[in-house]
């Protein structure tokens, strides 16, 4: 595999349905990522996120009341945030909003964020869903021209940082502001995989019709979600994305801090598309312990050599199963690369429901809500293996690699 080497820059904004042009105006050949076949190619330059492009972006910024829509991961470089290099450099930042966990990262999961100030620049940190509708109330929406959207996401449909960007898109583009996306790898860029979402499940884990595992960065899903009119009411949010530089579908890209409190390792990043189900089923996948989303169990399950007991933790205060000793299975030695060969992975659910034996009171009805359909439950009940279960997405995520070849950014 040979090396890349950036000659142009892409910028991207609202045209997203039409041939993406570089700087120098000629067209970029775009092609899909089709294999889970990782291979790491040499670099010749490290990968540059959006955020370190200052020139690209601050132009934009010049004479404008700016609000930034970040968190703990909107880092710059290794010792400066996003929000203290505008401040620094003169930006007139006005407004920073908080997705779930917080600015800093450390609220729970679903925990309400309330509004508050930053303490190392008097910033005003605003919640996003102080409107009636889920969004920021218009008073907040008044406050700023531009939104400068930079959060580190790790690729999922249920990892629920790109439906904070898509609201916002929706909120910009009702009160007619500018939104910026600072892109980011995604470190299960290889993968495409899963069921694609029965929108009758559309939730707070679950937004757009898309897999699982999507393959997108966000920069590349905020111009999906405008090309395929996935705002209410066809609104389109007037949008540009900086992207990474230095960056394929194939970098095997290390996050420099974890993404959020129940992620803090890559080893939980590879296996959070699989561990994840367990959400939505009686069973403890780690939650309140040094290792979540690397270990399933429960407290009746046997025939197990590896226990844990889930504690009230940080980020974690009231873990699923809390102070039971909980017998089950250790993940943290399966090799990546099995990880990633096998992509979004029903067998853990499976082994579990099959040791316990309970039938239906295995699951929740929060279970339709992660995987997006109704046909998965029923199958594991019928007693079909994972991979049968898998056949029954394969042309739905082939179609959809097809549906998101406009909007891809990076070879």
């Amino acid at each position: 595999m040979k090396n890349v080497k950036i000659s142009a820059i892409l910028l991207l904004t609202t045209a997203c349905g039409q041939s993406q042009q570089t700087l120098s105006g000629q067209s970029t050949r775009l092609t899909p990522a089709d294999s889970v076949v990782v291979v790491q190619p040499q670099q010749q330059l490290p990968v540059k996120v959006g955020a370190e492009r200052t020139y690209e972006y601050y132009p934009l910024l010049t004479g404008k009341r700016v609000a930034v829509l970040s968190n703990h991961t909107g880092m710059v470089n290794e010792n400066e945030h996003l929000v203290d290099i505008l401040k620094r450099d003169g930006i007139n930042l006005v407004a920073i909003f908080s997705p779930e966990h917080g600015f800093r990262g450390t609220a729970d999961a679903g925990e309400s964020v309330a509004n508050s100030v930053d303490e190392k620049t008097g910033t005003p940190i605003l919640s996003l869903y102080d409107g009636r509708t889920g969004k920021p109330s218009a008073q907040s929406m008044s406050m700023f021209d531009v939104l400068i959207f930079d959060i580190q996401d790790v690729g999922l449909r249920f990892y629920t940082y790109y439906i904070a960007m898509c609201r916002m898109m929706e909120a910009c583009a009702e009160h007619g502001k500018k939104m910026i996306v600072l892109d980011r790898p995604n470190p299960n860029i290889h993968f495409v995989d899963g069921p694609i979402l029965d929108m009758k499940h559309r939730s707070g884990v679950g937004w757009l019709p898309i897999p699982v595992l999507h393959g997108l960065t966000l920069g590349e899903l905020a111009l999906m979600i405008n090309g395929e009119r996935w705002l209410p009411d066809d609104l389109t949010c007037e949008l540009t994305v900086i992207k990474c530089l230095n960056y394929t579908r194939q970098t095997m890209y290390r996050l420099p801090a974890p993404p959020s409190p129940n992620l803090p390792n890559m080893k939980s990043i590879y296996l959070y598309p699989s561990v994840c189900l367990f959400e939505g089923t009686v069973v403890s996948l780690g939650r309140g312990t040094d290792f979540p989303f690397q270990v399933y169990g429960h407290p009746d399950m046997t025939g197990k050599s590896f226990s844990f007991t889930p504690r009230s933790v940080s980020g974690a205060r009231n873990p699923p199963l809390l102070n039971r000793l909980c017998h089950g299975v250790d993940l943290r030695n399966i090799p990546d690369e099995e990880i990633w060969a096998n992509g979004f992975d029903l067998s853990y659910v499976i082994d579990a429901y099959n040791n316990l034996n309970i039938g239906n009171r295995f699951f929740t009805s929060f279970f339709e809500l992660l995987v997006g359909v109704d046909y998965i439950r029923r199958m594991i009940i019928e007693g079909k293996s994972a991979a049968e279960i898998k056949a029954m997405w394969t042309d739905d995520v082939e179609n959809f690699k097809i549906q998101r070849l406009p909007y891809l950014l990076y070879e």
